[in-house]
């Protein structure tokens, strides 16, 4: 009995991911021409063309959607495996990891961990991007080490999550503002004037139909993309804020802020990561800095 060529997993991971035998060539440092051979090996192999031409592009056929998840964490295990074990030595270790959160984890967290990481590893870097969305695209690329948010059926399967902290919404309008001299009930809450947060763009959320059942319905004036953009509207005017306590915390210095009246589940903060990563002693390193910082 014959056995496969084990080293075209690794050729066919890299395929699937690109979609595309040149970008392929060009990230396993191989000519078109031998990417092309390769994949007509990969052809013969699993008795499936894998990448079928669509225009001028390629697109995966089913068996080959099939095999991308398995084939990457396959990969992914052979190089765990096949990685020596080395002692981290943090004053030595160089190295730019990439954070993606939402507006309001710099603000809360972010001098805490960059100084905690600074003091025991000098020579890491930490890049804070924002998370305009819940797509795990750039955990699986390697663009992003780390995310923190409310995992949900966006998230994908194969992500490593770990609770960070729960937090509730909260109310928050400007000092001085009419809601701070008052019992705040559901009626006079609803019967503001308000800031829906949403990153899609929606027009109404969760707070939306906690109010419904109540004969209530609140006046979204603006919809914006983030909480620090709700923030400084609500700090220059009438307007309310609806945000997240703990996220939010510096981002309300200041300013007035009050539990909602009306029932509303609280959310789980997790940190996420891509399974690639979960034996990296650097990895591990950073992921239980920033777990000491939220605990905090």
């Amino acid at each position: 009995m014959s056995h496969p060529d084990l080293n075209l997993l690794v050729t066919l991971d890299v395929l699937l991911t690109e979609g595309s035998v040149a970008r392929a060539a060009k990230r396993l440092r191989l000519s078109p021409s031998a990417m092309s051979r390769a994949l007509a090996r990969l052809r013969e192999t699993t008795g499936d063309p894998l990448l079928v031409r669509a225009g001028r592009a390629l697109v995966p056929t089913p068996r080959a959607l099939e095999l991308r998840e398995r084939v990457g964490q396959l990969v992914q295990d052979a190089e765990a495996v096949l990685r020596p074990v080395a002692t981290l030595d943090l004053k030595r270790l160089v190295r730019t990891f990439t954070l993606r959160n939402r507006d309001g984890f710099v603000e809360n967290f972010g001098p805490d961990l960059i100084a905690r990481v600074s003091e025991q590893a000098p020579g890491v870097k930490l890049r804070f991007v924002l998370k305009p969305d819940k797509d795990n695209t750039p955990l699986r690329d390697g663009s992003v080490d780390l995310e923190t948010g409310v995992v949900g059926k966006a998230t994908g399967p194969e992500v490593r999550a770990q609770a960070l902290f729960r937090d509730r919404f909260v109310g928050v309008v400007r000092m001085g503002h009419p809601l701070c001299e008052i019992s705040i009930t559901p009626a006079r809450y609803a019967a503001g004037r308000h800031i829906l947060v949403s990153r899609r763009g929606l027009d109404r959320g969760p707070i939306d139909d906690a109010v419904e059942p109540l004969g209530l319905k609140r006046e979204i004036v603006t919809v914006v993309g983030g909480f620090s953009e709700a923030l400084a509207l609500a700090r220059a005017s009438d307007l309310i804020a609806s945000v997240p306590e703990r996220y939010t915390g510096n981002l309300r210095d200041g300013m007035f802020s009050f539990p909602l009246p009306v029932p509303l589940p609280e959310i789980t903060v997790s940190l996420l990561w891509h399974p690639r990563l979960d034996a990296d002693p650097a990895h591990r390193w950073l992921r239980g800095c920033v777990r000491d910082v939220c605990a905090e």
